[in-house]
């Protein structure tokens, strides 16, 4: 959410960067939001008066009559009736002007950054680099569902029996592959200084509001039915609300937190639930992390992210490339955003397995997250998080990149030792 100083000083900047997003609709919100709060400022600057007049003429009151003026304190006594009656009614506006302005407010776009590719869509992202070569196999690679079945480590008929399209178990092999890989995530970025963390796994919706917009809660959370929460769609929501309303002392900086979690998603608006895979899905388990910093550093703190996933599937020998968003595919709260895809050998052609996105002050401004210089002054912060890694949908290209032609799939170096030692798996017919 943007500074109302900063929009006050700035509105044709404001309204060139929602040009670059390419969502003109909301051109008009920046002048509805100037004149409102135009409107704003000078009501509130009425109520000061007033309450200004009213605790002057309350002290003449008692004053007046101490001196025997009874008519003249009388007389005061009205004004201060009629200042009370005054105020009463602007505090009403003053208050429902500032909603109307805070609601607005939340709706109008992030600066971009300067380093943001200007593009209406995802389809005019911009790749940076590929890091490992694309495997390329001589031999067919089965569908994704198909291989996990051929070592008994999915079923997805009877997950639709329990709870509809979208969801899976995972079993034996399968399930210890995609345990392993969020353990050994857990201790990668323990290793990159960044403390472990399990955070609360439903959020009440103050929380939402700060951490995301209205339409992606809308299409991505589901709601707990008579209770203000929402189970999270992701943990960077969890993580970020933790600092809600604090003033962090400047030389406790940076605050760099990885947790583990599950993930709950409608998929509203999706290109739909695959009816037998786990592409989308309404449930998975991410580790993720995020970041608190000063706003000098979050670009640093930017490129360090999305460099640590890409560390991090280069490890499981997993090819992958990252791609800088463009301004129509970043999402109205961030300011820089790099999504991260891995390789499909099946395919021929990547996906994505993560996201890192740097928010500016954005989410900070709307949770209160205030840091306090040593010179006494405060200031927001900025947040940033990113993907480390988000099972089942990576077991797509790490079973595909490390699949032989007998069938079996050899377990990367880093892993085996959160596999017993396991130096591959073998299809269940093999393990006859």
């Amino acid at each position: 959410m943007l500074d109302i100083k900063f929009l006050r000083q700035n509105p044709e900047l404001v309204k060139e960067n929602i040009k670059k997003k390419f969502k003109e609709e909301k051109l008009l919100l920046v002048d509805e939001v100037m004149d409102l709060d135009e409107n704003y400022r000078k009501v509130k600057a009425r109520c000061d008066e007033l309450r200004g007049l009213r605790n002057s003429v309350s002290k003449e009151i008692g004053v007046l009559f101490s001196k025997g003026m009874k008519e003249e304190a009388e007389k005061a006594k009205r004004e201060v009736v009629d200042y009370n009656q005054e105020l009463s009614r602007l505090e009403i506006k003053e208050r429902d002007m500032s909603e109307r302005i805070y609601d607005i407010m939340l709706k109008i776009p992030q600066i971009i950054s300067p380093e943001t590719p200007i593009g209406r869509d995802e389809s005019e992202n911009v790749e940076i680099r590929r890091y490992g070569e694309p495997t390329v196999f001589d031999f067919e690679v089965p569908y994704h569902v198909d291989l996990m079945e051929s070592f008994s480590g999915i079923d997805i008929e009877s997950a639709r029996k329990t709870s509809g399209t979208g969801f899976y178990y995972l079993l034996g092999d399968v399930a210890r592959v995609h345990s392993a890989i969020l353990s050994y995530a857990r201790d990668f970025m323990i290793d990159k200084g960044f403390v472990y963390c399990i955070p609360p796994f439903m959020i009440r919706s103050d929380v939402v509001s700060g951490v995301m917009s209205f339409a992606d809660m809308e299409s991505m959370m589901y709601k707990i039915e008579g209770e203000d929460l929402y189970l999270i769609g992701t943990s960077e929501h969890s993580m970020i609300g933790k600092f809600i309303d604090t003033i962090l002392p400047e030389e406790t900086l940076p605050h760099k937190l990885t947790s583990y979690s599950p993930c709950f998603r409608k998929e509203v608006g999706a290109h739909g639930i695959e009816e037998r895979g786990v592409y989308r899905i309404h449930q998975f388990e991410k580790q993720e992390m995020i970041v608190v910093c000063r706003p000098e550093d979050s670009e640093e703190w930017y490129e360090r992210l999305w460099n640590n996933t890409v560390e991090f599937f280069r490890s499981l020998d997993i090819p992958v490339r990252t791609l800088e968003c463009c301004s129509g595919d970043l999402a109205d709260l961030k300011v820089r955003s790099v999504d991260i895809e891995g390789w499909s050998p099946r395919q021929q052609k990547y996906f994505e397995v993560g996201s890192c996105s740097n928010m500016g002050d954005a989410q900070a401004r709307r949770l209160a997250i205030r840091v306090q210089g040593e010179d006494g002054r405060k200031y927001i912060a900025h947040t940033l998080n990113n993907t480390v890694v988000a099972p089942p949908r990576m077991l797509i290209c790490f079973f595909e990149n490390n699949l032989n032609q007998d069938g079996s799939v050899t377990i990367p170096k880093a892993l085996r030792p959160y596999m017993g030692g396991k130096e591959a798996i073998l299809p269940k017919d093999k393990n006859c």
